[in-house]
């Protein structure tokens, strides 16, 4: 089977391509060509890779027409953002292709409700990401000719990158503090959550929805490891890996945000305000698919990664 995989240099890709390699597949990826994967695995040799620059070729009306002459079985979208470029390649894939998978995200829900998030609840997505997303999503699903499956992850992580951190953000030196067993300060009660998902496992859940392809089709899926974590929590289990009791203080949000940066203040408001908590009871039931990584497993071994790559200064 001839399969197409848009973006598959990145997080999701690293562990995708060589499951696809493995299984067979006949294997084009295209990318910037400014990473190599994530991941180093020989079955890299076997894929045919080409660069592309999207944007510019979205821009320029000809990056749909490209995807189409590749004449793919399979094709995979993992890095399409917004609803024109989605509109581009979904119009000249219909008729063309058996399965098309996109790459959502968790955050067309917006905030939590009743949880833990069913697929079908309804879509009251924030934020430019989550709205365009959402838009995405509702247009492939009723295109007619587009045999279309959206997989929407959580916060991908797994070694390599850095995890959204127990304090809503990025910054490493959260983890830093936590290693050497100082005081954190998290907003509110620390009560709000993430939802990690292991990159291992989102491929995993793409892989099961082409397993899986009649029951796939027409349908999205979420992709998060099994239960969520609240900031208190995550802090609490990070400190403890690093054999520290955890110390921990809670401050109202607007006292907490002079604690950090104008940026790291908007990406924990992004992160609580949604606070994620969605369900993998579909996918188990329709494909078959449990995540093998817990959120915590997850975070931790993204964590390693950075301590014994000289990120994360433990003393």
């Amino acid at each position: 089977m001839r399969t197409v995989v848009v973006g598959g240099t990145g997080h999701i890709g690293s562990y995708l391509v060589p499951e696809l390699v493995q299984a067979g597949h006949e294997v084009v990826v295209l990318s910037r060509g400014q990473r190599l994967p994530y991941r180093a695995s020989s079955t890299w040799r076997q894929v045919e890779l080409q660069t592309v620059d999207r944007a510019a070729e979205d821009a320029a009306g000809t990056f749909a027409a490209r995807i189409r002459d590749l004449r793919a079985d399979v094709v995979i979208d993992l890095i399409c953002f917004t609803e024109d470029s989605a509109r581009q390649l979904g119009d000249a894939l219909r008729g063309e292709v058996r399965h098309f998978l996109h790459c959502g995200t968790i955050w067309v829900h917006g905030p939590s409700a009743s949880v833990p998030t069913r697929e079908d609840a309804p879509r009251t997505p924030f934020g430019e990401y989550g709205i365009a997303k959402a838009a995405i999503e509702r247009y492939l699903l009723n295109l007619d000719g587009l045999p279309a499956t959206v997989i929407h992850p959580g916060h991908i992580s797994g070694p390599g990158w850095a995890p959204v951190n127990p304090a809503g953000h990025l910054d490493l030196a959260v983890f830093e503090t936590l290693a050497q067993g100082n005081e954190l300060a998290l907003p509110n009660l620390g009560l709000e959550t993430v939802q990690h998902v292991h990159a291992a496992d989102v491929a995993g859940v793409f892989l099961a929805a082409m397993a899986n392809r009649s029951v796939a089709i027409g349908e999205s899926f979420h992709a998060v490891a099994d239960g969520a974590l609240t900031l208190r929590g995550y802090a609490e289990g990070v400190a403890r890996w690093f054999g520290r009791e955890p110390r921990l203080m809670f401050l109202p949000w607007e006292e907490w945000t002079e604690t950090v940066s104008e940026q790291d203040a908007q990406t924990t408001r992004d992160h609580i305000a949604h606070s994620p908590h969605c369900s993998m009871e579909k996918a188990s039931r329709l494909l078959g698919f449990r995540p093998g990584h817990s959120a915590l497993s997850t975070t931790l071994e993204a964590i390693a990664w950075l301590v014994d790559n000289g990120k994360i200064k433990v003393a």
